[in-house]
């Protein structure tokens, strides 16, 4: 019988320990190194650790509470202070007697998120879309059921008596499955990718983040986000001990000369401003590309931007590149059509490669061994209920994601995965009339862009000119008109709303909330994707997400709702019946 380490059996004895059930309390590098390594090590890893060093390690971590449920940022810099390395933070009130004596001690994990008891953007509006009768454009995920080859590829595992796919299957992912990622990912990076050892699937894109950061972070690392941000982002980063750095994203109307109305226009990164944010705690960069909430696609330059960023930030800075959209680029850049197009002629590559106009991250010249590269088939195949994500990239960083599995779930579905492994050819095969179910899918969300784009114009919102700049995803961020604006009710302006950051209603959200309760249509407002800073600012006042990956009755439910919210169809601009455009594309819709 092997016993523990003396080391361990002292760090238990000690209450230092604190992993939890599934290691969600753990420091991220703390727990590789009692689970993996079987002993505590110094930082640098060389042999057991003292206890002055174990004290070190397992020191509770506390985030930052803050004035408002919305914890995308501490209000007092561009750069959130979440952790503190002594457990306590100098800007912390101390606590009343009562509050430590009546209240049940939080866990790690639950210190680092901070308080968070009273409402979210998330619970405000799912309520909203309960007690009215809305088009509800809000939370993204697809209205209607997934292709009928997945589904049929589901069945056919379910009933598959001879594999049974009924019990649990390999914890670092089903074998078919993994092999059928490799074959796939090898095309796009451009690489043989090794199935056993490259690939690590998980229960959703989520997880997979979650694990990738957990594998990287420790405490005092830095991680950048491009705002405006998926808000689950910052959380993960303050779970794994990590601080959120944030770099803005620039909005550049296209033109705003004109005083009685707002322009669209498009998110740039700024070199200069990534350039600040990065120092040597830069462990991190999360890259989403195509943007949620903006839709934009990042380009080759910026990408560029990034990687000279991590290379400055030293060797061990790495990008997680969160590609989950990227089967959805309905306004590709032209450059990039050009150059896929033709290599895929010259190598003649199969389908699986035409994520046409998505730049895999990882591809880059000198990236691959400081990406891992998540994704997921929900989005791709309207099934976001199947939740199998995956993590691509070099063994040594994806060894250690292996390595923590086993300690969070034994494995993602083996019925799911071995559906998805059986759907993935059948999506490279024509379908509906289209050499292949993603060329499909990217003539479908560019009908519903169109559609809902077509309602936002001419309710008086400004959106992006997708013949100028490209876009992906099923979000469009609408700049608010002016016409609408002057129509919230000023009561509504500012008013008092937990949820909200700072605890007041801002006009994006005054807008959503009042749309919701009043004109029959949810969106959700921007501020959620801000940091707490920003959005006090203003920076998200003028916009709101909409999401179009619904059916079209739902789309033409809401376009007739926007035309009226200023209580008639704005002057000058299209009819309910010009609206729809469904003689223009020639695409049945399921």
């Amino acid at each position: 019988m092997k016993f523990a380490s003396p080391t361990i059996l002292l760090s238990i004895l000690c209450g230092i320990t604190s992993c939890g059930v599934g290691a969600f309390s753990c420091t991220s590098k703390t727990f590789l190194n009692r689970f993996g390594k079987h002993q505590l090590g110094t930082a640098g890893g060389g042999g057991p650790a003292t206890i002055t060093e174990i004290k070190g390690l397992g020191a509770a971590t506390n985030g930052q509470s803050e004035a408002s449920n919305n914890d995308n940022g501490d209000g007092a810099s561009s750069v959130d202070r979440a952790p503190c390395f002594d457990g306590v933070c100098v800007s912390e009130p101390e606590l009343s007697p009562s509050s430590s004596t009546d209240e049940p001690p939080m866990g790690e994990a639950t210190t680092r998120l901070g308080t968070m008891t009273g409402p979210t953007v998330w619970s405000e509006f799912g309520r909203l879309s309960q007690e009215h009768e809305v088009a509800n454009l809000g939370q993204g995920f697809p209205d209607w059921l997934p292709p009928k080859f997945a589904v049929d590829s589901l069945v056919e595992a379910a009933m598959d008596s001879a594999q049974s796919p009924h019990q649990y299957t390999r914890t670092a992912g089903h074998p078919n499955l993994v092999k059928q990622l490799a074959r796939r990912y090898s095309v796009h990076m451009k690489r043989e990718i090794e199935p056993m050892a490259e690939v690590a699937v998980t229960v959703g894109a989520s997880q997979a983040l979650y694990l990738s950061l957990q594998t990287l972070i420790k405490p005092g690392d830095e991680v950048i986000l491009f705002e405006p941000f998926f808000d689950l982002y910052v959380n993960q980063v303050k779970l794994a001990g990590g601080t959120p750095v944030y770099v803005p994203l620039t909005f550049v109307p296209y033109d705003d000369t004109n005083d009685d109305a707002v322009s669209g226009g498009e998110w740039i990164l700024e070199r200069e401003k990534l350039q600040t944010a990065v120092s040597p705690k830069t462990r991190a960069v999360i890259l989403n590309s195509p943007h949620n909430p903006t839709g934009k696609v990042f380009t080759r330059k910026e990408m560029g931007y990034i990687a000279d960023a991590v290379k400055s930030a030293g060797p061990n800075c790495i990008v997680l590149s969160d590609e989950v959209y990227k089967y959805i680029v309905h306004a590709p850049p032209k450059e990039e059509v050009e150059q896929i197009a033709a290599s895929n002629g010259e190598s003649g590559a199969d389908s699986s490669s035409r994520a046409v106009g998505h730049i895999h991250f990882a591809s880059l010249n000198g990236m691959w061994d400081r990406t891992i590269t998540i994704s997921s088939a929900g989005k791709t195949f309207s099934a976001t209920g199947w939740q199998v994500g995956w993590c691509i990239g070099p063994e040594h960083l994806i060894s250690p994601i292996h390595q923590l599995l086993p300690y969070v779930q034994f494995c993602a579905s083996t019925v799911i995965q071995e559906a998805l492994a059986r759907a993935l050819p059948r999506a490279d095969e024509p379908y509906e009339g289209y050499s292949s179910y993603y060329e499909y899918l990217k003539a479908k969300y560019t009908k519903k862009r169109d559609l809902l784009g077509r309602a936002l114009r001419a309710a008086g919102f400004a959106i992006q000119d997708y013949d100028r700049s490209p876009g992906g995803g099923f979000f469009i961020f609408a700049r608010i008109g002016k016409g609408i604006a002057n129509a919230i009710p000023k009561a509504r302006l500012m008013a008092a709303n937990s949820a909200a950051p700072g605890g007041v209603a801002r006009q994006d959200w005054a807008l959503c909330q009042w749309m919701a309760e009043e004109k029959g249509l949810l969106c959700i407002p921007a501020s959620p994707f801000f940091s707490r800073e920003r959005a006090l600012e203003g920076a998200s006042d003028e916009f709101v997400r909409v999401a179009f990956c619904k059916q079209d009755e739902t789309i033409e439910e809401a376009a007739l709702a926007l035309l009226q919210i200023n209580g008639e169809v704005a002057s000058g601009s299209t009819s309910p019946e010009e609206i729809n455009v469904e003689e223009e594309v020639d695409l049945q819709v399921r």
